[in-house]
């Protein structure tokens, strides 16, 4: 078996793989990033041979397929070993969280402590995160994320003209996006901030994406007054962030936004019981942080505070 560099699968790529086989095909239209890009792999008696040349066996692609809850990269042992996948998860001991990519039919999730980190449900990441966008409307000059997550909000905004500054607790987060394909675009050109290994996706955005790695509550105190047009604001439920929720939080966002700023703020389902009571006591702290009027975005699972 050859070293598989960069391969990431799941169990939707590998799945179309099994049954073509079952089909008696000897070829197959598969995924070795997570959907990004398709290529045919050639079906042999032991296993896969990928575009590349990477070859992976059926005992190891059926222990993919089985796994619903996690993406795999495929790693070698070294040259001449055999290719064995390896899940995308990691213990954090910097939060004592337990980290994980979970697969989608599009851009994997993020799962924290077994709570995804975006809406899956009837839905993916890539359409919540246009929702957000769409109930933000046009993001220019300059964008503070407050929480990095799998980068795919930051790199929308990035993709939109904007200057991001992005913020992210956990590093152990940070070395999940740089096996993930869809996160490639926070480090796509080494000569930008947050430089990484080179393959990504959209030469030259990572020079409008600046990666900080802190705690928001804390780092947002060192933004100067209006400094930012935009604020995106997507943090864990309240249980896991409770600071990010708080009045004194909203107090700094406010501060940092320029006038006739925005600030986006990620709740979740406003038709839960708990997600209507977060909303209204989060609507009611950004009114008293100052902010001048506060709107529900339904579709966007948060609300929209102007200054």
């Amino acid at each position: 078996m050859k070293t598989l560099p960069g391969l990431v699968l799941s169990y939707v790529q590998v799945e179309s793989l099994l049954q073509a086989r079952k089909a008696g095909k000897t070829t197959a239209a598969t995924s070795t990033d997570l959907g990004l890009t398709t290529q045919e792999a050639v079906l042999l008696p032991a296993g896969v041979r990928f575009a590349g040349g990477e070859e992976l066996d059926w005992a190891h692609l059926e222990e993919i397929q089985a796994a619903k809850n996690v993406c795999f990269r495929i790693d070698t042992a070294g040259p001449g070993q055999p290719a064995v996948p390896t899940p995308i998860q990691a213990f954090s001991e910097f939060t004592g969280r337990f980290y994980s990519l979970w697969p989608t039919p599009t851009a994997p999730s993020l799962i924290l402590s077994g709570i995804p980190m975006h809406r899956i449900k009837e839905t993916d990441p890539t359409r919540s995160v246009q929702e957000v966008m769409r109930a933000i409307g046009p993001i220019g000059g300059e964008v503070l994320d407050t929480a990095t997550g799998l980068g795919y909000t930051a790199i929308q905004a990035a993709r939109s003209g904007a200057h991001v500054m992005t913020i992210e607790i956990d590093p152990v987060v940070l070395a999940i996006c740089r096996q993930n394909p869809w996160s490639q675009d926070l480090f796509a050109n080494p000569a930008g901030p947050g430089r990484a290994a080179p393959g990504g996706f959209s030469p030259g955005l990572s020079r409008r994406i600046t990666q900080v790695v802190g705690n928001s509550f804390e780092e947002i105190e060192r933004f100067g007054d209006e400094t930012f047009s935009v604020i995106i604001h997507d943090p864990p439920m309240m249980s896991l962030a409770g600071d990010l929720f708080s009045e004194a939080f909203y107090r700094q966002a406010h501060r940092v936004l320029k006038r006739r700023g925005r600030m986006f703020h990620y709740i979740g389902d406003p038709e839960s019981k708990s997600g209507a009571n977060v909303t209204r006591g989060v609507m009611r702290r950004l009114e008293q942080a100052g902010f001048a009027r506060v709107q529900r975005k339904p579709a966007a699972f948060g609300v929209m505070a102007y200054k």
